[in-house]
Parts: structure tokens; C-alpha cells; sequence
């Protein structure tokens, strides 16, 4: 599966679970980890532990096996690794206190260009 058809599969998941404040950042050039990182917020832990749950089964139904799955137990915060997409799940307290999205849309360090000295 492309990686844009897996980001739609994830973003409907996500849509169809009532997921809150969807996010969809290209780390592409920035990262090795991943292409693409989706953060989205739950309203409770079980509801952040059944978006993770319902876009694992999503991905695998549409033949893309997770690499693996983090944080199901907690339910503040649970990681999906689809390999070339990585889905955060978080409650609005912890996506507030990462701010994960802040971190990956900045220029990164390596792509700033420094100014000369006057």
C-alpha cells in the first residue's frame, strides 16, 4: 500500500471514531523514522486505546500489518507504527504538554540558514 492511500485509511479511521484535532504532518527530509506522523486526540483513555486498536485492524484488513503498537495498557498515549506512517493517539493533556506537532513542523536545525555576523 502507497503511503497516501495509507494516510487516507488512517485519517477516515480516525474521522469515522470521532478522533479530535486530527493532525497530519510530512516528516519527509526531517526524520528516517517515518514519512508521515498522524496526531490526534481522544477523549478518554479507552477511547484513545480503541482509536489505536481500530487503526491497527484498518490497516491490516487493507493488507498493511503494524510494525508494533505502544501504550495500549496506559491509554494517555498509544503509538501505532505502520512503518512509513506513525500514528499518535493522545489524551489533550499529554498532546498538550509534547506538543509533537510544534516539534516536527519546525525548520529543522540542518535546513536554517545561519546569518553572517555584522
Amino acid at each position: 500500500m502507497q503511503t497516501e492511500e495509507l494516510k487516507v485509511l488512517v485519517v477516515k479511521a480516525l474521522e469515522d471514531m470521532k478522533a479530535r484535532d486530527i493532525e497530519v504532518i510530512d516528516v519527509r527530509g526531517k526524520t528516517s523514522i517515518t514519512d508521515i506522523m498522524v496526531v490526534a486526540s481522544g477523549t478518554s483513555d479507552r477511547h484513545v486505546k480503541a482509536l489505536a486498536e481500530t487503526v491497527a485492524f484498518q490497516a491490516k484488513q487493507a493488507g498493511e500489518t503494524p510494525l508494533g503498537m505502544e501504550g495500549l495498557s496506559e491509554g494517555e498515549w498509544a503509538l501505532v507504527d505502520l512503518n512509513s506512517l506513525v500514528v499518535h493517539l493522545m489524551l489533550p493533556k499529554v498532546r498538550d504538554f509534547y506538543q509533537l506537532e510544534r516539534l516536527w513542523k519546525e525548520p529543522s536545525l540542518a535546513h536554517r540558514q545561519e546569518r553572517p555576523a555584522p
